[in-house]
């Protein structure tokens, strides 16, 4: 079996499970949130995090919207391979470290080219899958509380087959209530200078970003 086959034979069987997974690991699940969907539910619109709105200022190139496309993406199995391998192959290219360790400071989104924080993982998993022709609608910045309850980043690949989530801290990409994570708000796929709740209890936050290191 090819090496696309046995990675998509291996998110298939993460979609096939997700049911029964989200009764036996509710802990993660977010408030408001349907355990029993593959997709993410959003609950109106939220303030995005300055570090975000901030990179924007500067990179302003990487913040543009794509055409409009209201409908989920529809990720063939070699598509829904390149997100394997491009998580694995950033999570092993960059050298996990916190902000105030490479700039000096609390919040510093960019791309990185050694290393770098956890939204760094993530815009740069975007940047080369929307090379790859994944439309910029499919592929969110999502802000999440990990299993310290600190903040951290993943990016969401939002497919018709379900949220999939690609994470700095494991090489597996996993649909998304199969993370040990409380959801709190993502880019819009209408606007991704926009940003929506996942979580209808939370206010309106500038979470900070803990920046957790990969397998710590």
């Amino acid at each position: 079996m090819t090496r696309v086959g046995v990675t998509f034979l291996a998110i298939a069987a993460s979609i096939a499970t997700w049911s029964s997974a989200a009764i036996a690991e509710p802990m993660g699940l977010p408030r408001g949130q349907d355990r029993a969907s593959p997709y993410m539910r959003v609950f109106g619109v939220t303030q995005p995090p300055y570090g975000f709105v901030e990179f924007c200022q500067r990179m302003p190139e990487e913040c543009k919207t794509g055409p409009l496309e209201e409908q989920r993406f529809s990720a063939t199995p070699e598509r829904l391979s390149e997100l394997h391998s491009i998580n694995q192959g950033v999570n092993h290219e960059i050298t996990p470290a916190t902000d105030l360790e490479i700039y000096g400071q609390t919040e510093y989104w960019t791309l990185p080219t050694t290393r770098g924080d956890c939204e760094d993982f993530a815009l740069l998993k975007r940047k080369r899958l929307l090379a790859r022709g994944w439309p910029t609608g499919a592929l969110l910045i999502t802000v999440v509380r990990d299993e310290k309850g600190e903040g951290h980043a993943v990016l969401t690949a939002r497919t018709m087959q379900g949220d999939f989530i690609l994470d700095n801290k494991v090489d597996e990409v996993k649909i998304w209530h199969r993370t040990p994570y409380d959801y709190v708000m993502r880019q819009s796929y209408l606007n991704t200078r926009v940003w929506m709740s996942l979580d209808p209890k939370a206010a309106s936050s500038t979470l900070p970003l803990a920046g957790v290191q990969r397998g710590r």
